[in-house]
């Protein structure tokens, strides 16, 4: 018998496109609506085909993913259901999608840059965001992605920030706004400003329409290596600097305590590994995803205060979320009145 930890490792070739599909026929969306459920209805209901879906269901609940009732009656259990349903702030489908569409595809890579190197082997390769960007449908996934991945642990790192007294945020990478729109929903008197690239206006419109955030939530579009940040008294990077290699992070961090005003500071907000680097788990997962499509790594707290302090900023903490993604702050010169 194999170990438990061996077994799901080894068929989860089959998992994660089992739990894609799940999502995109709207399983788990009708399990979230209706309950428990035999797989004939889902199947009637879904018109889609009985005998795959019942095989499909009996893989996710090997898995645990949702749980089977005597008499084959299948349900959300109360853990899973909030990450699963299209209706809840912490749905992750759009992340599920981007792993089989878009991480899945260029796994294959990692034969090649055992033997060559990653330098070797991506030398001639666009840059990590021209791709991700390279249509409207393209870039509309990614973002979509990065929202799922990011908005629910965006309102505990908000909270976290203490911004009550922050007057003017800017969310350097901040894509389609899940960190600019939790804190600006946490903090009444806040702005914030997205500094991002042109081709992610459009979908940054869309966000501020549904939020009703008028002109709090703005847009800069720029490229935050080639030109320099705007100016405000709370500069973040949400999963950005994680995207790039020790020397980029120190200048963008440069950049942001240029445009960071007096008494200012940055907050990095990324997933951490553990001193030890035994874990957890995502990290060291989302380490490898890193090296396949940017050019980062992620890191442990230290090595980002060792960042912020080439940088220049000092007085720096570290502050741990319920969640998998937490903050690393760093002040410009001693503050008045901490806000951590």
């Amino acid at each position: 018998m194999l170990p438990v930890n061996l077994e799901k490792a080894m068929f989860g070739v089959i998992s994660t496109p089992v739990l894609h599909l799940a999502d995109r026929y709207e399983v788990f969306t009708h399990l979230a609506a209706n309950g428990p459920t035999a797989a004939a209805d889902i199947a009637e209901e879904l018109h889609i085909d009985l005998e795959t879906t019942e095989r499909m269901l009996l893989v996710l609940t090997a898995f645990e993913i949702v749980q089977r009732a005597p008499g084959g009656r299948y349900s959300l259990p109360d853990a899973v259901h909030p990450f699963l349903d299209p209706h809840s702030d912490r749905y992750i489908g759009g992340f599920i999608t981007h792993l089989v569409q878009e991480t899945a595809g260029r796994t294959p890579l990692l034969d090649s840059y055992l033997q060559h190197g990653k330098r070797s082997v991506d030398g001639s390769d666009p840059q990590s965001f021209a791709s991700l960007y390279r249509d409207d449908q393209a870039t509309g996934r990614f973002l979509k992605a990065m929202w799922d991945l990011s908005f629910a642990p965006s309102k505990e790192l908000a909270a976290l920030a203490g911004l009550a007294a922050t007057t003017h945020l800017i969310d350097v990478g901040g894509a389609s706004g899940p960190f600019a729109v939790a804190a600006l929903q946490h903090a009444p008197g806040l702005r914030a400003t997205v500094f991002d690239l042109p081709e992610v206006e459009s979908q940054f419109k869309e966000t501020r329409s549904v939020h009703e955030l008028g002109d709090r939530l703005t847009f800069i579009p720029g490229d935050f290596f080639t030109d320099e940040l705007p100016e405000g008294d709370c500069i973040a990077f949400g999963y950005i600097l994680s995207d790039w290699p020790d020397d980029a992070c120190v200048q963008l961090l440069s950049k942001a305590y240029r445009a960071c005003r007096d008494h200012g500071r940055v907050l990095v907000m990324d997933r951490l590994f553990d001193e030890s680097r035994q874990g957890p788990l995502a990290t060291a997962a989302m380490n490898l995803t890193m090296h396949l499509e940017t050019q980062g790594r992620h890191r442990t707290a230290d090595e980002y205060i060792t960042l912020l302090k080439e940088a220049g900023f000092s007085q720096c903490e570290t502050r741990r979320s319920d969640s998998d993604k937490h903050l690393v702050a760093g002040y410009k010169a001693e503050p008045r009145q901490r806000h951590l």
